[in-house]
């Protein structure tokens, strides 16, 4: 079976949905440069093969390696200790409530989880929660 090298999807810009400012700037603070440059292509490439695969995404990574050291490059960055819903997801989740949401209103934040072989990406429940 032969493979399809799929790295033209990156051309496509047009599917990018660009990230807000305080997530850019939080993302920027988190990680090094090589990373966080790494990181908006791994989503570009999400964004645009529809796919939550490694092989999928080492196929359509523009990057001129081999295949199996650009899912190894996937990888060791999945890897990351930066990399955890505590360090990333909780501080722009709190800003994002913080900028939006007013004090007068009662919101209601749905966590839910998703279970990657036995591991549990993210754990919640229901809260209400008043700002």
């Amino acid at each position: 079976m032969v493979r399809k090298d799929k790295s033209s999807n990156v051309n496509k810009t047009y599917l990018l949905k660009m990230l807000p400012v305080f997530y850019q700037t939080h993302l920027k603070s988190q990680f090094n440069l090589a990373e966080y440059i790494f990181l908006k292509i791994l989503i570009i490439l999400l964004q645009s093969i529809k796919k939550v695969s490694l092989e999928a995404l080492a196929t359509a990574l523009p990057i001129p390696i081999t295949f199996e050291s650009r899912r190894k490059k996937i990888q060791r960055f999945l890897s990351l200790q930066n990399l955890t819903i505590q360090k990333i997801w909780f501080p722009i989740v709190k800003t994002w409530l913080e900028t939006y949401l007013t004090s007068e209103k009662i919101i209601y934040v749905v966590i839910d989880r998703t279970n990657w072989s036995c591991v549990n990406l993210l754990t919640g429940r229901q809260k209400r929660l008043e700002c």
